[in-house]
């Protein structure tokens, strides 16, 4: 399925959010996500399906000063 990450069109296996941080390597990631720009809680993250075309934000903690 193809959707768009961060800005960034991508194609994908995954059926759900949950499927898609690990798919892209975000398996023990402490990140913020949104769903078509609603912010989406980690615990329901495998609850949230994904259909083509939808937009996915994965937003991490910034460092530095």
């Amino acid at each position: 399925m193809n959707i768009v990450v961060n800005g960034k069109p991508r194609s994908v296996a995954a059926t759900n959010l949950a499927e898609v941080l690990v798919e892209l390597g975000y398996t023990n990631a402490r990140v913020a996500t949104a769903h078509d720009s609603e912010f989406v809680p980690a615990e329901r993250r495998a609850a949230c399906r994904l259909k083509e075309g939808d937009k996915v934000e994965i937003l991490g903690p910034m460092q530095g000063g």
